[in-house]
């Protein structure tokens, strides 16, 4: 029994282990993007669409976070549906808020710093505007007791599952337009790829240390959103270090940002026109 016991308690002790591990990785990811954006004063290379799409898929999933952590009604709600606990750590918590508030201060960069002109597409703001109002129609419904708070959680997590599907998509192929990766950072995509892993694999350490794999069911976001982000990950790298080593001047790149870019959501007549070079001075 005593074996056992402590077999348990190390298994926990290594999950919450590879849970900040995987929050500080994830989170200190952020900030060789920012950085790199004040160094060069400039965000030139770096796709609004993948910031405004971040920055609301992060906020879907902090909420998503802090009421499975913090809310009676909706752990309530997760137990009678699952017959289990709620699997959201303390850390995911933390992540959760923390990636709103860096996502929040790289999207300030753009307005002070050189951009090139770029503009965030007409369909990203489609997007946002209706998972948003989806996601009020459904608070509201919950108030009336139409449908479980549970319910509208969960919606935030796909909302945040669907995020990460799209949003690494503009930036690669903004470095597919530019033939660079110069203005997005490789610090970030190895950090990121390093908490994917993580993330993933504390979800499996609990489900294993419960007997119960629907924790992983029940938490679809985590999972999922660990995995996607490798995938992307692997792509940001091979086209760091593989497809276009040879990157281009920062003058290079505003060059034919100014002359040839053109947004992979196109949505509007100012998003798809070239900027003259005397704009970005």
């Amino acid at each position: 029994m005593l074996h056992i016991l402590n077999f348990e308690t190390t298994w926990e002790s290594l999950s919450r282990l590879v849970g900040w591990t995987y929050f500080v990785c994830w989170s200190v990811s952020f900030y060789p993007q920012v950085i790199l954006n004040w160094r060069r004063k400039s965000v030139v290379g770096l796709s609004f669409d993948f910031l405004c799409l971040n920055f609301w898929g992060f906020s879907c999933y902090a909420v998503y976070n802090v009421a499975l952590y913090t809310s009676p009604d909706v752990q309530r709600q997760y137990r009678e549906r699952y017959g289990t606990d709620p699997l959201v750590q303390l850390n995911d918590v933390f992540f959760g808020v923390h990636a709103v508030i860096i996502t929040a201060i790289t999207l300030y960069q753009t307005t002070i710093y050189r951009n090139g002109g770029q503009k965030v597409s007409l369909w990203s703001w489609i997007f946002i505007i209706a998972t948003s109002f989806a996601a009020l129609v459904l608070g509201l419904a919950s108030a009336a007791g139409g449908i479980a708070t549970l319910d509208v959680i969960y919606y935030l997590s796909y909302v945040k599952m669907a995020v990460t599907l799209i949003k690494y998509t503009p930036q690669a192929y903004l470095n597919y337009q530019l033939k660079s990766t110069a203005g997005w950072s490789i610090g970030n995509i190895a950090l990121d790829l390093t908490g994917g892993l993580l993330s993933d694999l504390q979800l499996l350490i609990d489900a294993y240390l419960t007997g119960d794999w629907s924790s992983v069911t029940g938490n679809p976001v985590k999972f999922s959103l660990g995995v996607i982000s490798i995938i992307f990950d692997l792509l940001f790298i091979t086209q760091h270090y593989v497809l276009y080593r040879d990157t281009r001047t920062h003058d290079e790149l505003v060059a034919a940002e100014a002359g040839e870019w053109k947004p992979l959501l196109s949505g509007s007549a100012d998003a798809e026109t070239p900027v003259a070079s005397s704009s970005l001075a």
